[in-house]
């Protein structure tokens, strides 16, 4: 029980003892990589006062991207200004997932832009304040899918690092026979006897009737053998 109260997310008191380390730090080299979509914030862009530059009040889009590489899994916030100024870039996000194509409009629809795929380019950041004299990776520009040369993108054989959901092995089958309606034996309807009909009694019936059920033949009358009336 001790354990899981250690381990479980919460909020760190003044004087809490902390031993977990933070993870590695993982600079990208210039160039192509393949991202996945893993978050995504509706927020509000306000101008600083005192340097409000060209870009006014509006909506904005914070997308998180994590990009896979042999080192391990990094995740970089991408904005998303949503003005007429920067609507190339709209564009240009969702050619990069699939959903646009050149010269076809988009209705936005932000709801189902997790877990999507695309391709971006990556560059470097001058820092500021502090930081002035580091560099920080940055996302220079997102990549329409029908666009994307794969020799040149340096994560594209890299597999992810989080973990897939396994899907258990099919056992094999056995090939299937073409399927054939059973036969069913149909019994058939007893010959009811047919009456006689007028003329010849065989005529159309001498194949229903078997031989020995055959009518006795009637005798016919014979001619007297002496001749005239002469025995009288």
């Amino acid at each position: 029980m001790t354990d899981f109260n250690q381990n479980f997310e919460r909020e760190l008191s003044w004087e809490d003892e902390i031993t977990v380390d933070g993870s590695s730090f993982i600079e990208l080299e210039p160039g192509d990589y393949q991202f996945t979509v893993t978050n995504f914030e509706r927020a509000r862009h306000t101008p600083n006062p005192q340097n409000p530059g060209k870009l006014p009040a509006c909506n904005k889009a914070i997308v998180t991207v994590s990009i896979d590489t042999a080192e391990g899994s990094k995740s970089m916030k991408h904005n998303l200004f949503l003005h007429s100024f920067t609507e190339g870039m709209l564009s240009a996000f969702f050619g990069a997932i699939g959903r646009k194509k050149h010269g076809e409009p988009l209705r936005m629809n932000w709801n189902n832009i997790i877990g999507a795929k695309g391709v971006a380019r990556i560059g470097k950041r001058q820092g500021t304040g502090n930081y002035a004299d580091q560099k920080f990776d940055d996302i220079k520009s997102m990549i329409y899918a029908d666009e994307v040369d794969w020799t040149k993108v340096l994560n594209a054989n890299v597999q992810p690092s989080t973990p897939q959901a396994s899907v258990p092995p099919q056992q094999p089958q056995a090939p299937q026979q073409p399927y054939q309606q059973p036969q069913q034996d149909i019994p058939q309807a007893p010959v009811q006897p047919q009456a006689p009909q007028q003329g010849s009694f065989f005529e159309g019936n001498t194949t229903n009737i078997p031989p020995q059920q055959a009518m006795p033949q009637q005798p016919q009358p014979q001619a007297p053998t002496s001749g005239g009336f002469g025995g009288f």
